[in-house]
């Protein structure tokens, strides 16, 4: 090969893998919707399960309640979250054009590090304390065999959870770059 037909082919490649189309926009955001879908469905579950959990167990105020409540309190701020974000992305990518939408993205990415860099670390913060509040109660009501699986399962799905967030943090920072660079 010549050395201009290596410089054609370098160039069309530089060029086709940087632009960014309005199907590739709307693939990105529908793969994302999927994804908030999915957190809410989960976190939602989560939240049913402790409700009807503390409902039998909850009886009265104490250290135990608290900490029930510390864990629904915070899944219920991200199910909100999670919504609003989820809800204001939809209807301004039914009302704006492509040029329009594409700026929105990269405000609304830029919010959602704010809100992974900050929001997310504090629920997870509020829901580990919850955790360490039910802990000594879990320690006295069951068997010590059981309450080791409680503790090793929960820190495990705490870590598992983490790396999720983390993950799913690193994707969007990836898609912000790659939207801020076209």
């Amino acid at each position: 090969m010549k050395n201009e037909e290596l410089n054609q082919i370098w160039n069309r490649q530089g060029k086709g893998s940087s632009t960014i189309t309005s199907s590739d926009i709307v693939a990105k955001a529908k793969k994302q919707r999927h994804g908030q879908f999915l957190v809410i469905g989960i976190i939602s579950t989560t939240v049913v399960i402790l409700l009807i959990y503390s409902f039998f167990f909850a009886t009265r105020w104490n250290d135990f309640s608290l900490g029930l409540t510390l864990m629904i309190s915070s899944l219920i701020f991200r199910i909100i979250l999670e919504g609003i974000t989820l809800y204001r992305k939809e209807n301004l990518l039914i009302r704006l054009d492509h040029k329009s939408f594409k700026a929105y993205l990269r405000k609304h990415y830029r919010i959602r590090l704010g809100v992974n860099y900050v929001i997310t670390p504090l629920c997870f913060a509020v829901y580990i304390a919850g955790f360490i509040k039910l802990l000594p109660f879990f320690k006295t009501a069951f068997s010590p065999g059981f309450y080791n699986y409680i503790l090793i399962s929960g820190i495990l799905s705490l870590f598992f959870l983490a790396w999720i967030i983390a993950r799913s943090v690193i994707l969007e920072i990836r898609f912000l770059k790659h939207i801020q660079s076209n």
